[in-house]
C-alpha cells in the first residue's frame, strides 16, 4: 500500500514538471475517439436504462433462491387408479375425448368425483403433450408439488413416544423412500429426512407405497444432511447408522431408549463417508451368511421394529 501511494504521489509531482504553458495537450486528449456510442439500456440517463432497472433487480434476487418445487404427473389407467385408492392428493384429472371406457375410467371418474377433484376433459393432443409422450390410455392425474417440512420441525413433533427420525443417505428409489415412511408411521416415528439433491423425493410412487403414512408422517428436506445431524445432536439426540459392519448389533443397541435418529445409506455404496463420522454409533442387522444385505426398506423396518419393542419393554 506504501508503495502504491509513492508511486501516485511520484506521478502526480511528474505532472507538475511538465509544460505549464498553451493547452494543446488537453486539446488532444479532448479530440481522441471514446469509443463506440453505447447502447440505449447501458445509457445512465436514457429512458430505456430506467426502464430497465427494475427487471434486472426482480432478476438478481430471484436467481438466488430455490427453484420452486414443479407438479407431478401420473399417467395411465392403473397407474392413476392405484394413486386415487392411495388417496395421493390430486389436482386436476384429465380424461380423452371420446375415450372408450373401462372399469378402471369409470372407477377412476367416480372417486375423483367423489372427492370433488376438478376432471377436465382434454384433447388427446393436448394430453400427450401433458404426460411427456407416456402412454396415458387417455388418463391422467396433476399431483400437487409435496410440502416438505424444515428438518427443525421435527424437532417439535406433537406425535407422543421419545423422538424417533429417520434419515437417508443416498436413497435414490421413491418405492424405498415411502417404504421407510410407512414403517416409520408403524412403528411410533415422527419423521423422515432426505438431503434435497441426488435423493429420492416425495413424488405420487412414494406416497402410493406409503400406504397413508404420508398423510400424517412428516418428510423434511435438508440442504446439508451432515450439518442438519449435527444439529440433532446438539438438540440432545443420538444418531446411529445402519451398516453391515456395525460397532454393535442391533439386538445390543443400548440407546433405543433415547432420542434417536437412525441413518440409512444406499444398498450399493451404504453411508457416506461426512455421515458415517457424524454418527455416536454403527448398528448391523445380524443375518445368515447366506444373506448379504437388506433392502434399505426392509432393514429400516426390522431396526424401527426393534426400537420399539425395546421402548414398549422398557415402559
Amino acid at each position: 500500500m506504501a508503495g502504491n501511494s509513492q508511486r501516485r504521489g511520484a506521478i502526480r509531482k511528474g505532472s507538475k514538471k511538465g509544460p505549464t504553458v498553451g493547452s494543446g495537450g488537453q486539446r488532444r486528449r479532448g479530440l481522441e475517439g471514446k469509443g463506440p456510442t453505447p447502447k440505449a439500456g447501458d445509457r445512465p440517463n436514457h429512458k430505456a436504462h430506467k426502464s430497465a432497472k427494475p427487471a434486472g433487480r426482480s432478476g438478481g434476487r430471484s436467481g438466488g433462491r430455490k427453484a420452486p418445487a414443479t407438479s407431478e404427473v401420473v399417467a395411465g389407467r392403473n397407474s392413476v387408479l392405484e394413486a386415487l385408492r392411495a388417496d395421493v392428493p390430486v389436482t386436476t384429472m384429465y380424461i380423452a375425448g371420446r375415450i372408450d371406457a373401462d372399469d378402471r375410467v369409470r372407477e377412476a371418474i367416480k372417486t375423483a368425483t367423489g372427492r370433488a377433484i376438478p376432471i377436465l376433459e382434454t384433447p388427446r393432443g393436448e394430453l400427450d403433450r401433458l404426460t411427456d409422450g407416456a402412454v396415458h390410455q387417455g388418463l391422467a392425474i396433476q399431483v400437487p408439488p409435496y410440502s416438505y417440512a424444515h428438518p427443525n420441525d421435527l424437532l417439535d413433533s406433537e406425535l407422543p413416544g421419545i423422538p424417533l427420525l429417520v434419515a437417508l443417505d443416498g436413497i435414490t428409489d421413491p418405492r424405498n423412500l415411502g417404504a421407510i415412511v410407512r414403517s416409520v408411521g408403524a412403528f411410533g416415528g415422527h419423521g423422515v429426512i432426505v438431503p434435497s439433491r441426488r435423493s429420492a423425493g416425495m413424488t405420487a410412487s412414494a406416497w402410493k407405497t406409503s400406504a397413508g403414512a404420508a398423510a400424517r408422517i412428516p418428510v423434511a428436506q435438508a440442504a446439508n444432511l451432515t450439518r442438519a445431524l449435527e444439529d440433532y445432536r446438539k438438540a440432545g439426540f443420538f444418531v446411529i447408522g445402519l451398516d453391515m459392519d456395525g460397532d454393535v448389533e442391533l439386538p445390543d443397541l443400548a440407546l433405543a431408549s433415547e432420542p434417536l435418529v437412525v441413518v440409512v445409506g444406499s444398498e450399493g455404496k451404504g453411508l457416506s463417508r461426512l455421515v458415517r463420522e457424524t454418527c455416536d454409533q454403527i448398528v448391523s442387522v445380524p443375518m445368515t451368511s447366506a444373506v448379504e444385505s437388506l433392502n434399505a426398506g426392509i432393514a429400516t423396518g426390522v431396526t424401527l421394529y426393534e426400537v420399539a419393542r425395546r421402548r414398549r419393554g422398557r415402559d
